[in-house]
């Protein structure tokens, strides 16, 4: 028995498949999910992609991407993945976000080279409760056919019998084969420490995306290249059990034109929820492209169209400003709503072209007690958030790249509470002509 979608054929139970490989049709693509995607950059690797390009074609595709709920907010490397269920359901399809409270519990070794750190189920699902609020923003939830779902993998992870799992699942996967891919291999040609518990991962999530087929009928999963293996995996064990068609569409991880790994700032993580990065730091982020990503960035996390995209990115000189103000004004709006977007921008505008302190600047609250009387400059930076440690923030100071309320620091010296600004009761902390945090003592 065999069903075939386009050319390529599902292998019947128990015999062994060819590894799906990344592909790419020589013909362009007739679905407009596919077409979209691959014009905004959102392909990296895909597997069976006619049979893919047919699928999207002739009806309503499920697919999904899997979030495990590590931190109480996803951050902007989570975005690139949103906006592939964003694409999805703009197409016309219906995505489905899948939150780790079961696969969290064992951790994801891929691209990783240390142990991640176990969680409490308590802390599982308070993080879980706290990242919903970014999905919201970017996909519409309900009932209909397109209406995208939330689930969590906890409700078949939790009750599968280990036995149990080893016997339906673990003989359809290869110790030969897991060692195959990269976020296994690289990890042991590092020779860092892989768990047997993290071993299992990859079987979890494959289990995730047949359960996900047999429930609801999804087809493809998604997510970046780092979560190849593991959706190769998946794709495999849906097309040998249950002889399905399903597909596997990965993204490229993403990286600044400078080679920064994106969405890693000196203030760290560039989080979603708004309590954990405040909307006017988010437009920052946004504004403060690099010249060659203006482009990229645009076509990936925004719904702008692409002709017009192509005239912003041939900008030049001063004028590439005014298209970051576009990404970082479209940006926010997107997350945070208009109003917060024209707050910061607003914002900006006072504290970069006025020279005004402005209202939306960040606010990090410290404690008095450690320093009753005073603070050290590099005590500042770091507090701040614009330095990892107090000898990087001295090595800013020696450069001359720190100010404090506006005036240059040429050495690590003490700043009375005296000197906190009028009716804001902190210190103006600015390390280079952009990054400006306010740092209240309390």
């Amino acid at each position: 028995m065999s069903l075939e979608i386009g050319a390529a054929p599902v292998l019947e139970p128990g015999r062994k498949s060819p590894p799906p490989e990344p592909q790419m049709s020589d013909a362009p693509f007739k679905s407009e999910f596919l077409r979209t995607m691959q014009a905004r950059g959102l392909i990296h690797q895909l597997t069976h992609p006619d049979e893919l390009d047919a699928a999207a074609l002739a009806g309503v595709i499920t697919g999904y991407v899997g979030y495990d709920a590590t931190a109480p907010s996803l951050h902007v490397g989570n975005l690139i993945t949103i906006m592939m269920l964003r694409r999805l359901q703009q197409a016309g399809h219906k995505p489905i976000v899948i939150v780790g409270g079961g696969t969290t519990k064992v951790g994801d070794p891929s691209g990783k080279d240390e142990t991640r750190q176990l969680r409490t189920d308590a802390e599982i699902q308070a993080n879980i409760a706290t990242q919903k609020q970014a999905f919201a923003k970017f996909l519409t939830f309900g009932d209909g056919p397109t209406d995208a779902l939330l689930v969590d993998n906890d409700e078949w992870l939790s009750k599968l019998g280990y036995i149990d799992f080893l016997r339906e699942y673990g003989v359809h996967f290869t110790i030969n084969r897991m060692l195959s891919f990269d976020s296994v291999k690289l990890r042991l040609e590092r020779e860092q420490p892989l768990t047997f518990i993290e071993f299992n991962y990859m079987l979890m999530q494959a289990t995730d995306f047949l359960e996900l087929n047999r429930r609801y009928g999804c087809s493809l999963q998604m997510g970046g290249s780092d979560q190849w293996g593991n959706i190769v995996n998946g794709v495999e064990l849906i097309r040998r059990v249950d002889q399905k068609p399903a597909f596997g569409l990965t993204t490229p991880l993403l990286a600044t034109a400078s080679g920064a790994k994106m969405g890693k700032t000196a203030q760290g993580a560039v989080w979603l929820n708004a309590d954990m990065r405040i909307p006017y730091d988010y437009w920052q982020f946004w504004r403060n492209t690099e010249d060659a990503d203006v482009g990229r960035f645009l076509r990936l996390f925004t719904d702008l169209p692409l002709d017009e995209i192509a005239r912003m990115e041939s900008l030049h000189g001063a004028e590439i400003n005014d298209a970051k103000k576009v990404l970082a004004n479209t940006a926010t709006t997107m997350l945070h709503g208009a109003e917060a977007a024209a707050k910061a921008a607003a914002g900006a505008d006072d504290v970069f072209v006025k020279g005004q302190i402005s209202a939306e600047l960040p606010v990090v609250e410290v404690e008095r007690s450690a320093f009753p009387k005073a603070r050290s400059t590099a005590a500042l930076v770091k507090e701040a958030g614009l330095a990892t440690s107090l000898g990087e923030a001295r090595r800013l100071i020696a450069n001359g790249g720190v100010s404090i309320n506006d005036q240059r620091m040429s050495s690590d010296e003490f700043h009375d509470y005296d000197q906190l600004l009028p009716g804001l009761d902190a210190f103006k902390v600015q390390v280079g002509k952009k990054k400006i945090v306010l740092v209240k003592p309390i």
